[in-house]
């Protein structure tokens, strides 16, 4: 990791940790179902947005905006010297989306319920929690509260703290 760090020019370095600080700083969004091991929750995770991929497909659309007309408009000088200058349109621009998006996100989010998971959003610890916590990866899902959160580690797992 210290190589590649080393090999970014010094703005790609501070937006990569920057985004790396962000990330620990998000809470977790993920399928959740207590007791149940993460791995399990990967392979349904997977499964199922294999299975709304091919039930809703990509319905990639192009939409082009209207175009805009810029009105003309006086300049004047210190001396109320004016010139006008014209009108002109601008051009519409292209714009690209999927309308199946949040179908096939409900048909996931479906799957998944069929499954006894449900969609959570586990906050970030404040630092003193994560700082006080061992460093482990959360193996099975712990029953969760409000006392609920969240340390991400750096090798990508997670770790799921329950404090008080």
């Amino acid at each position: 990791m210290k190589q590649i760090l080393n090999r970014l020019p010094r703005p790609a370095l501070w937006l990569s940790l920057a985004a790396l600080g962000a990330a620990a700083c998000a809470p977790l969004n993920t399928y959740y179902k207590p007791g149940a091991n993460v791995a399990q929750v990967s392979r349904a995770t997977t499964a199922c947005e294999v299975q709304a991929l091919r039930d809703v497909p990509v319905s990639t659309q192009v939409r082009r905006e209207p175009p805009r007309y810029i009105p003309p408009r006086q300049i004047c000088d210190a001396n109320n010297n004016c010139v006008t200058k014209g009108g002109f349109y601008v051009p519409g621009e292209l714009v690209t989306f999927d309308p199946n998006v949040a179908l096939r996100k409900r048909v996931e989010t479906q799957c998944m319920a069929d499954r006894g998971f449900a969609p959570v959003s586990i906050p970030a610890c404040p630092a003193s929690v994560a700082r006080a916590a061992p460093v482990r990866a959360t193996t099975t899902l712990p029953t969760l509260n409000e006392n609920s959160c969240v340390i991400r580690n750096d090798s990508g797992t997670f770790q799921i703290v329950t404090r008080g």
